[in-house]
């Protein structure tokens, strides 16, 4: 992977110069809005229509990016669309937590663990961080399915879920089977607690490769990966990057992960097309000094925050740009449609 992309030769900064003194730069950016807008007519039109925008978009929001992204075209094959920094080892926060989730899915695979298994909630496994559900319960000791604990780990990003998953897949457990599944720099960080880690490091390309390896049906069991890629699709799961400018039908063909911590604002994932099939995966890490005031930004986790601003405008171009697109030949992974209810 070429992973020293020139954001400004990416832009195409002498051409606009050149277009802009004959246009207007005012008319030669509505020009590009527009565009990023619409259906492009192939793979390699939507990658170049996705550099263009990832350039302008990060530059504006600031920071220092870590990213892949590729577009699959018609016969499957993938088209790098982003390639910045992308063997880069950076913090992966929560990101990650698709990572655990994949041991844990391991384990099920090989019969060693049950989703319907109970694990017990104790009070003092329970991370009051105010992210979550299970710091919000009040009411300790508890027991829940291991598939609670997933759920609540892939859709809430809840910390408690990382520590309930470690007590039946240990910090060196999560660690091996990643390494035996090619996942050299995608690693936990155990602590004193064998069963309690922090989320760790990867690569952008680490990440890109795991998400193409789920949608390939080489990671996990068909059962696993329908599994992991249905909560992931969720309307439950993030939606304050990629996928803030979509519709809820739209949002369904989007698998998204995201991690924030400190300084970084993460967030991986899978798009399908309308038929289905994996079309284009993302893997954008950023962190350092983002635009605007510090101190607003330094604590904002929200879409308010310059790089996911960056990432909500990213996602809308991604999604339009291949929207129309399909891989022929990729596995079929239809969503179902949302089904709203008022209870009863």
């Amino acid at each position: 992977m070429d992973t020293n992309v020139n954001r400004r030769r990416v832009l195409g900064l002498g051409t606009v110069a050149a277009a802009g003194a004959v246009l207007g730069t005012t008319q030669i950016a509505q020009a590009a809005e527009s565009e990023s807008d619409t259906p492009a007519a192939d793979a390699a039109a939507a990658a170049r229509r996705i550099s263009q925008v990832y350039a302008r978009e990060t530059a504006k929001a600031g920071g220092a990016w870590s990213s892949y992204v590729s577009v699959a075209d018609a016969a499957g094959n993938l088209v790098p669309a982003v390639s910045e920094r992308a063997d880069e080892v950076v913090e992966a926060y929560s990101v990650n937590k698709i990572a655990v989730a994949t041991a844990v899915l391991d384990k099920i695979d090989r019969g060693l663990l049950t989703l319907d298994q109970r694990v017990d909630v104790t009070a003092d496994i329970v991370i009051k961080d105010t992210d979550g559900i299970f710091g919000l319960d009040g009411a300790y000791p508890s027991s829940i399915t291991l598939g609670h604990a997933m759920a609540a780990l892939l859709t809430l990003s809840d910390n408690t879920a990382v520590r309930l998953c470690g007590l039946v897949v240990p910090a060196a457990e999560v660690n091996e089977i990643l390494r035996g599944k090619g996942f050299v720099h995608t690693q936990v960080v155990p602590v004193a607690n064998p069963n309690r880690f922090f989320l760790g490091k990867t690569t952008p390309a680490e990440t890109h490769t795991l998400l193409r390896k789920l949608v390939e049906g080489t990671l996990l069991s068909a059962k696993s990966t329908e599994y992991l890629l249905t909560i992931l699709r969720s309307l439950s799961a993030f939606t304050d990057g990629v996928r803030l400018g979509l519709t809820s039908a739209e949002r369904l063909r989007v698998a998204t992960k995201a991690g924030w911590f400190n300084d970084g604002r993460n967030e991986a994932g899978v798009m399908f097309s309308a038929d289905g099939k994996p079309v284009l995966t993302y893997s954008l890490f950023a962190s350092g000094e983002f635009a605007g005031d510090p101190a607003v930004t330094k604590d904002d986790y929200a879409a308010t925050h310059p790089a996911l601003r960056a990432r909500t405008k990213l996602g809308k171009t991604m999604f339009r740009s291949v929207e129309k697109l399909t891989a022929t030949t990729a596995r079929t992974y239809a969503a179902a449609p949302y089904r709203a209810s008022n209870g009863g």
